[in-house]
């Protein structure tokens, strides 16, 4: 009896350890996270590496950026489409960009639609696309010679404001805001991309010595505010009527802004962080992400804390505290400096555990949600000891990101699957199309053969497939198991807002 009693304590304990396991890899590889790099194309800082590459070429580089960052188990790409009044896409509203094909306004040869190409690219390997836009940054220097004739410096000569050695659209002006948000709404309308991501570019960074001369627009439009306030009601505007357009076209489709990282200092405003920053949000960009949290403009805000964990004026820590504690109604995700690794005055980055530390604070804040990376080259063939670092630590199994904030959470249905077969390769089945909702991926989940199926588990995802259309059913190829897995699959649906179903069981 006693031996027996022995035997029964020992399995009970071979079950908890395993269990346990199961819920700490739950706990230190969250299932649910963004996961996201910004993809910079000014100036061809990420791509195209130059801007007089063949076609091949650029979308073979893309596609380098696209794997590098798949096998490092991200989950989307913030790609700048529009970076100073140019396109990366055909349209009567901007010249193509001279970033892309060397000169603006000339097409690329042989032609394609670059942004339809890059959403099909991303989408096909599990990440979201988010269209990154600038918009009040209309050229990047003095030299409007290089600018396309229809670039609206030359169809639009009042809309500009000459600062800090570039032109910018007035913020004030009713047809800029209106030109914008035409702008925004034909990329929601034409194409199939999960956000729209504004960067910290309102009102220019101020510049010593230099006035930003919209004098005449005040006088105008001034209304009886100061100028600070009327100036912040400019950029209130402009991103409340950007948030109705987007979400009156397709709900589902995110808008997330990435602000500069300090709102304001707390020596000028008791409720903000302690910092010692030489220019905030509020008081210099005239941007109030607290406002547009407060209205539910947005859907996310990215802050760029692009500061080491214990920087004297900026600390990434205190920062990351501050955001968690006036967050509302917001997804929230950190923006990190990965551009600074190994390459910054402040030497801390030398250590390549910052990044990695990083993740680990910002994971102890429930409330905030995941971090974006800029920019994308840093991971690509440079810096490989801390991309490393973080596959075999912090992303070491894939995550989902989150479905659309502050968006009705829709009951989808759960794949119903109508046969199955098998080869020497693959496991397949068919399963119906869901006829209550729009399906964008379908979600395959196996367990080790010493767990149970989890789809809470990140460790057991095997396959993220994405539809590319609706049909009466859909044909699901189920890789060949591995000797230590199990037989038994789970299958679920991601719709676009990014809600998943219940599983369905197969074997």
């Amino acid at each position: 009896m006693n031996t027996y009693k022995s035997f029964l304590f020992l399995i009970s304990l071979f079950i908890i350890s395993f269990s346990n396991g199961n819920a700490q890899e739950i706990a230190t590889n969250p299932k649910n996270e963004f996961r996201a790099v910004w993809i910079a194309t000014v100036a061809n800082i990420d791509w195209p590496k130059s801007n007089v590459d063949a076609v091949e070429k650029e979308k073979a580089d893309f596609i380098e950026i696209l794997d590098t960052y798949k096998k490092l188990n991200y989950n989307a790409v913030i790609v700048q489409i529009r970076s100073c009044g140019d396109a990366f896409y055909p349209t009567q509203l901007a010249p193509w960009s001279r970033y892309l094909t060397g000169k603006e306004g000339q097409a690329p040869s042989p032609y394609f639609d670059p942004l339809e190409w890059m959403i099909t690219e991303a989408h096909a390997r599990g990440f979201e696309f988010h269209a990154w836009l600038n918009p009040y940054r209309a050229t990047m220097d003095l030299r409007t010679d290089i600018l396309s004739s229809t670039h609206d410096f030359y169809t639009h000569p009042d809309w500009m404001i000459k600062y800090g050695g570039k032109y910018y659209y007035n913020p004030a002006l009713p047809e800029v805001q209106n030109h914008l948000i035409a702008v925004v709404s034909e990329v929601v309308r034409n194409y199939d991309i999960d956000a729209i991501h504004f960067d910290d570019y309102f009102y220019p960074y101020k510049v010593p010595g230099e006035v930003f001369n919209d004098r005449a627009s005040y006088v105008k439009y001034g209304s009886g505010l100061s100028l600070e306030d009327w100036r912040r009601n400019n950029v209130n505007n402009l991103v409340r009527n950007i948030s109705l357009s987007i979400k009156g076209i397709k709900p589902w489709v995110q808008f997330g802004i990435s602000p500069f990282g300090v709102w304001r200092n707390k020596s000028v405003d008791p409720k903000g962080s302690d910092t010692e920053s030489g220019q905030t949000n509020y008081d210099d960009l005239y941007a109030d992400p607290l406002a547009w949290m407060e209205n539910c403009w947005i859907d996310y805000l990215v802050p760029q804390l692009y500061w080491s964990l214990d920087h004297p004026k900026a600390s990434y820590s205190k920062l990351l505290k501050w955001w968690s504690e006036n967050s509302k109604n917001t997804a929230i995700y950190i923006g990190n400096g990965i551009y600074k690794i190994n390459s910054d005055s402040d030497k801390k980055w030398n250590n390549p555990n910052e990044i990695p530390n990083q993740i680990d604070v910002t994971r102890t804040y429930k409330n905030i949600q995941g971090n974006a990376f800029f920019s994308a080259k840093s991971f690509v063939n440079k810096n490989q000891v801390v991309a490393q670092l973080l596959l075999k630590n912090q992303y070491k199994y894939p995550a989902l990101p989150y479905a659309v904030p502050n968006s009705k959470k829709m009951l989808i249905d759960c794949p119903t699957v109508n046969k199955t077969s098998k080869d020497t390769i693959n496991s397949s089945c068919t399963i119906k199309y869901p006829a209550d909702c729009k399906v964008r991926y379908i979600m395959v989940y196996r367990a080790k053969k010493t767990f149970n199926i989890d789809i809470n588990n990140p460790s057991q995802i095997i396959e993220k497939i994405t539809l590319a259309a609706k049909s009466d059913s859909i044909m699901v190829n189920i890789p060949m198991k591995k000797p230590d897995e199990s037989n038994t699959c789970a299958i679920t649906f991601i719709d676009y807002f990014g809600n998943e179903s219940a599983a369905t069981i197969i074997n």
